[in-house]
């Protein structure tokens, strides 16, 4: 006789505490509805006038911010849909460094035009091949919008336009000045003739506490925020050695027991040790050595014969430093105290211990040789306005990247996103299948971004819209919304430079359609009961961020 098995649910088949959810209503409708909650969240930081939000993490690090990349990092997304259009913007930020706000607002966007599709009777397929075939389409559009080339990666002014926008969207009012800045870090950490890829990793940040954003500057090789070891202070045409280890007297291997019989023996083999250190440190000073770098430490007997000699002590603890300073002055480390080969020698201009602010750092300089590092000096009133900033100029950073792979811009302000939802509609209109709802779905869902930089600005939304349809309609393809007028009022954004990378536009629009395909095609959540036993209960004092005496 066969076993009978009990037909059941889901439900049934799994441990207790899990979750289900299937179909339209309960899963795709929840996803959407959480996907929005987030883009709206983001929303209001977007563009120039985006306003600031202020997260505490769980480390209870403050942060104040618009940079959506920080914002969702910091917020540990649970929500399993959010977390896709989280995972997405962290792609962006990957590939581009820029534009993470955009790919959730967008998506936000596609998805909500998703849902009153779905509602008006649309499959979630329909919708699906509809999308798709718009970003195949969008991806053939973006090549004829292109206004600007960046010609000369070397050329400071064309890069500083080119650099322009990024940075306005996150310092308004500052976007001349930081362009500047971060142009000039990028060019001397990609000299001319340097035939490999620009790495983002060559333009340092030191933050300093003081002045305003306006005293930051540029330094042409390292900065550190340690004072040198020693009473040599400065030297000029720097000869340096760095050694990876403690500059120190060599200890052995194994260790031994020496017996001392008398005060006379005792005296003689401390003299040793010192006249074999002091030989060592004469035979660094014979290569020409007058600047020794240590990733460890300086032992008291080997920094008194080093200043003797005359020679600079610096110590840096961190082995990326290191690692990052010998590329600048193109040396090579030592893991033990020897006499080093020429070979392993860097060069400096100057190494010195200057004074910025109240802040004492050591400077190892390059003013006449190449160096492949720059450092970024930002000065400001609190730690967080130059974290800030810091974020601001990593952006720029990673937009001349993206220019030296593709020199191609576009037109910002929203004119892009307009001109490609008039094409996209057009195209949505002479389809023939259910597809063409969802291509022209996607042609409106573009014009979120000209609406949130209208909003964020104080200007009636849909008004701007529809100025800038009608400018698109005339053929001024860089038609693009006005900030600086509270009426609705194009601006001709190639003529006022207002640029967006062209990478930046590409990769966005793809890695936001792919979220929102990717949330459309979920039609179940299954939750599987979380790991753990039953939290502590508290004991009696008092938790955290109470008084001893509330009531």
């Amino acid at each position: 006789m066969a076993l009978h098995v009990p037909k059941g649910n889901l439900s049934r088949m799994m441990k207790d505490g899990s979750k289900h959810f299937s179909g339209v209503e309960e899963a795709v409708y929840r996803n959407i509805q959480a996907c929005k909650d987030i883009s709206n969240m983001v929303k209001t930081s977007f563009g120039p006038n985006g306003m600031n939000k202020m997260i505490i993490n769980h480390l209870d690090k403050l942060f104040v911010t618009n940079d959506a990349a920080t914002m969702i990092r910091e917020l540990e997304v649970e929500h399993p849909a959010a977390a896709l259009l989280v995972m997405s913007s962290e792609q962006q930020a990957h590939e581009v460094g820029d534009g993470t706000n955009f790919v959730i607002i967008f998506a936000g966007m596609l998805l909500q035009k998703a849902e009153g599709l779905l509602r008006m009777g649309l499959s979630p397929t329909e919708i699906l091949e509809g999308y798709e075939k718009a970003m195949l389409k969008a991806g053939e559009i973006l090549p004829d919008l292109v206004c600007h080339t960046v010609k000369d990666i070397q050329d400071e002014t064309e890069v500083r336009g080119a650099l322009r926008t990024c940075l306005m969207s996150k310092q308004h009012g500052h976007e001349d000045f930081l362009a500047d800045l971060v142009a000039k870090a990028c060019i001397e950490a990609h000299p001319a003739g340097n035939e490999q890829a620009f790495n983002v990793d060559h333009v340092r940040v030191v933050k300093v506490p003081g002045q305003g954003i306006l005293s930051s500057s540029v330094l042409k090789g390292m900065i550190f925020k340690r004072e040198a070891n020693g009473t040599t202070n400065s030297v000029e045409k720097a000869v340096v050695a760095v050694y990876t280890g403690a500059v120190d007297w060599l200890q052995t291997e194994t260790k031994g027991t020496v017996l001392i019989k008398s005060a006379a023996e005792l005296k003689d083999f401390s003299k040793g040790e010192e006249s074999l250190l002091e030989a060592q440190v004469k035979a660094i000073k014979a290569t020409g050595v007058n600047v020794i770098v240590s990733g460890s430490r300086f032992g008291d007997m080997a920094e008194h014969y080093l200043n003797r000699e005359g020679i600079m002590m610096v110590k840096i603890l961190s082995k990326h430093d290191i690692r990052r300073l010998c590329r600048s002055i193109k040396a090579t480390p030592m893991a033990t105290m020897r006499p080093p080969l020429p070979q392993d020698l860097g060069h400096c201009d100057k190494v010195s211990v200057e004074e910025v602010g109240d802040v004492r750092v050591t400077c190892f300089t390059q003013s006449e040789e190449n160096s492949s590092i720059a450092t970024v000096i930002i000065r400001g009133s609190t730690l967080n306005m130059m974290d800030d900033i810091e974020r601001a100029v990593d952006d720029g950073v990673n937009v001349y990247k993206a220019i030296t792979k593709d020199p191609r811009m576009l037109p910002g302000a929203g004119a892009t996103e307009i001109e490609l939802a008039l094409r996209l509609d057009r195209h949505g209109q002479a389809q023939t299948g259910l597809e063409q709802y969802a291509i022209c779905a996607f042609a409106e869902a573009l014009e979120a971004i000209p609406q949130v930089l209208a909003e964020n600005a104080g200007i009636k939304a849909k008004n701007m819209v529809s100025v800038l349809y009608a400018a698109h309609a005339q053929g001024e393809a860089t038609a693009g919304v006005d900030i600086n007028v509270e009426t609705p009022t194009t601006v001709d954004a190639n003529a006022a430079r207002i640029w967006d990378n062209f990478a930046t536009k590409k990769w966005g629009l793809r890695f936001a359609t792919n979220a929102a395909c990717t949330v459309l095609r979920v039609d179940q959540i299954i939750m599987a009961k979380k790991a753990g036993g039953p939290k502590p209960p508290s004991q009696g004092g008092p938790q955290k961020g109470e008084h001893l005496d509330d009531d």
